[in-house]
């Protein structure tokens, strides 16, 4: 625990000189060509910082807030876009915009918020989860394959929601959600696109989707450039995917995950097309039918493609023990005080 701690520390050094260079350098350069060779270092070591981690969870944190959230982030700073742009104005904004998984919310709709109700019960819903493991040598891996991904889902939550509260704390401006209730998608756009990961999809919209569609704008029919965008965006996602889990496994890739992230830009893209067509405009569909049928293809798909890349490699064995360790550690830590 001693070595990760110095790592922790080290990665946090470095990652703050990293940014301010950014900050204080690559600012002076004008948008383009340029600023991005200038901030291509930062990303590159970026990409290695994981790689000093043997815990899964440290690893897995900076591995999203780092290589692959800030590392877009810059790159679309390069061109003057994303949340960087307007520039903010101190530096310890621009690290914390930079490293976390934030993003400042322009224009607050009290009707999109989540009651805060709802934070305790996943809380709870995720310590239920992590008691279950005590007993998971009497479960059916049809059970494992269903607790696996809601552990992930409601650890992914809880973290963001922490850091959201500290850095709200920390600036007091109002930060957008990380998540919008995935579980109530009545679609794959809707999932993919507005109810997932939404700070991911904001940044790959801006870094592959748009682009792509300004592309292919007079080059091909409307249809044909949004099927194309849709496309780039689901592979670069799936190829991320991949580099990821190699960072985490050192496992040579299967090319599982990034088939994962393409079926689902083809079913995507499909389903957009035909939903603008009039055929389809005149039915209606209930929503609750709509979300058991979106729900049940994700988890399908996932446990066909997605979370077999992690079984293979321990990855969810690993998981679940330390999650284990870590409330051991708390409960032992609470009682001494």
């Amino acid at each position: 625990m001693e070595g990760e701690t110095k790592s922790l520390v080290l990665v946090c050094i470095s990652a703050i000189i990293s940014t301010s260079y950014c900050y204080y350098i690559s600012t002076r350069i004008k948008a383009g060509l340029f600023r991005l060779i200038s901030v291509l270092p930062v990303c590159a070591l970026f990409h290695v910082l994981p790689l000093f981690f043997s815990t899964l969870h440290i690893s897995c944190c900076i591995s999203i807030f780092l290589s692959w959230l800030a590392s877009f982030k810059l790159v679309l700073f390069s061109f003057d876009q994303g949340s960087l742009c307007p520039l903010p104005p101190n530096i310890f904004r621009f690290i914390c915009f930079t490293c976390l998984p934030i993003k400042a919310q322009q224009n607050p709709n009290p009707k999109t918020q989540i009651p805060k109700w709802v934070f305790p019960i996943k809380v709870a819903i995720f310590g239920v989860v992590v008691h279950m493991y005590d007993y998971k040598q009497y479960m059916s891996p049809v059970v494992l394959s269903v607790i696996y991904p809601l552990h992930i889902y409601m650890e992914l939550e809880i973290i963001l929601m922490l850091v959201k509260l500290v850095v709200f704390i920390t600036l007091g401006c109002d930060l957008e959600p990380q998540f919008n209730e995935p579980h109530l998608a009545t679609s794959l756009q809707d999932y993919w696109g507005r109810r997932w990961n939404l700070m991911v999809a904001a940044i790959l919209r801006q870094a592959i989707y748009l682009p792509v569609r300004q592309l292919c704008r007079g080059r091909m029919s409307s249809d044909w450039g949004r099927f194309l965008a849709v496309m780039a965006t689901f592979l670069v996602s799936g190829v991320a995917h991949e580099v990821f889990f190699f960072s985490i496994t050192f496992e040579m890739p299967t090319g599982e995950v990034a088939c994962f992230f393409v079926l689902h830009g083809v079913c995507t893209a499909a389903e957009i097309a035909v939903k603008r067509t009039a055929f389809v405009r005149r039915w209606w569909v209930s929503p609750t039918v709509s979300r058991l049928c979106t729900v049940g293809f994700l988890v399908v798909t996932s446990g066909w493609l997605l979370f077999p890349t992690a079984a293979r490699s321990d990855m969810l064995e690993r998981l679940a023990n330390e999650a284990l360790l870590s409330i051991d550690f708390f409960k032992r830590t609470f009682l001494y005080l």
